[in-house]
């Protein structure tokens, strides 16, 4: 019967038919199987190698002119992230504590040393899931991934040491982080210095589609150092492009220009700044530390020095800025600071550009404060016991209560 319809052209006819999808192809079918006739439905469908039920959707679309629309994404099973709307924001909340950088700067992709089984551990702890609501373990390996926590080991991101305070920092990281998380009073900085950048035609490893060629050999006498402040809850970043060092009082002043220029006198009560127990930030550098007793004072505020462990601090959330920006301008020339200053500004973290602005102020390194100076300031610190070094408070009304030289204010 179909032989004598499309002739010798059936095997082009029928190709032609398959290439067709969805709606138009019901059409054709059904079109076929009405000018067949008795049995055409059957006939159609075994020569098409389509099923009846096709067929008689066609029938109908073709008898009352109402086109059936094709829900193809609501067939099979939902994903689990639809019926577990929450699961993402929750693996997030567990990896975010505990994933840091690619330690080569070459990547964005982030890493943690936390496996599956422990990701479903502390759902079903922390997060008050049920072992029988989660996904599979595959599904949920692969939505750990989508979000962008490889769990592949890495071995250049092992600190060379850890020393026997590591556990205890983390774990007061970890409940800082938790305590603040959803307290719109807080403001949580992460903070750190890039390493510095040569200004000149140097190559430094990256690949470009357009010929470029570098210096021979990379001897510079002129460097500059981006500054990274990320406001963690918000996303947002702003770098400062410094040709000095970068000193405590450095710090200190591009803190103070933060917290006029995003204006969080009025709204924010306590400030916790993660970074690295660096030499111009620790808590044993002098200056730094009464900057921050000043700055705490000045405005205000309560200041939480909340620092990573030493051989960690890739785990600080600046850095990661720092993986975005090496990927960003790889492969071309940072000729002058114009240029480095325009490949910064164009970045992008989160979807949003960085707030970028040059510091042309050099200043001074190797300011300290003597003992008897240092000894106004300590009682003014509170101390996590056992990570005296790594957890440190600072709050206004210490000073309120105690100090009688108001001068001491800068």
């Amino acid at each position: 019967m179909i032989d004598n319809i499309v002739g010798k052209c059936k095997g082009i006819f029928i190709k032609a038919v398959k290439n067709l999808s969805g709606y138009n192809r019901r059409i054709v079918l059904a079109e076929l199987s009405e000018e067949i006739g008795r049995g055409g439905q059957s006939l159609i469908a075994r020569e098409f190698n389509v099923g009846r039920d096709t067929i008689r959707k066609g029938v109908c679309e073709l008898k009352c002119g109402i086109r059936c629309k094709d829900a193809y994404n609501m067939r099979g099973r939902r994903s689990s992230t639809e019926h577990l709307p929450n699961l993402a924001d929750d693996i997030r909340a567990i990896a975010e504590s505990q994933c840091q950088t690619d330690p080569t700067f070459k990547s964005t992709r982030l890493y943690t040393r936390l496996t599956i089984n422990e990701f479903r551990k502390q759902l079903i702890e922390a997060k008050n899931y049920t072992l029988e609501e989660l996904p599979s373990h595959q599904t949920l390996n692969t939505l750990v991934n989508k979000l962008g926590y490889n769990m592949k080991k890495v071995q250049k991101t092992k600190p060379l040491k850890k020393i026997p305070e590591t556990d205890a920092i983390f774990e007061n990281l970890k409940k800082l982080h938790e305590e603040i998380k959803d307290d719109e009073t807080v403001v949580r900085l992460s903070i750190d210095a890039k390493d510095r950048v040569k200004v000149g035609d140097f190559s430094r490893g990256g690949k470009s589609r357009v010929a470029t060629k570098a210096k021979d050999h990379d001897f510079c006498d002129e460097h500059v150092t981006p500054f990274g402040i990320m406001d963690v809850k918000e996303g947002t970043v702003d770098i400062s492009i410094a040709e000095s060092r970068i000193t405590a009082d450095y710090i200190a002043d591009e803190l103070e220009e933060y917290w006029n220029r995003h204006n969080l006198q009025d709204s924010k009560k306590v400030l916790l700044l993660n970074s690295d127990n660096g030499p111009e930030n620790g808590s044993s550098r002098t200056q730094f530390i009464k900057r921050m007793v000043c700055f705490s004072l000045k405005h205000n505020i309560k200041i939480i020095l909340a620092y990573y462990p030493p051989y960690h601090s890739k785990y600080n959330p600046i850095e990661r800025v720092w993986g975005i920006l090496e990927k960003h301008w790889n492969g071309d020339l940072l000729d002058s600071k114009d240029t480095i200053f325009k490949f910064i500004k164009s970045m992008t973290y989160k979807g949003k550009n960085p707030n970028v602005a040059f510091v042309e102020k050099i200043y001074k390194k190797g300011v300290t404060l003597t003992k008897k100076e240092m000894s106004f300031y300590e009682p003014f610190l509170d101390r996590t016991e056992g990570i005296e070094k790594w957890g440190i408070s600072i709050s206004p009304e210490d000073y309120y209560n105690n100090a009688a030289d108001m001068e001491l204010i800068s």
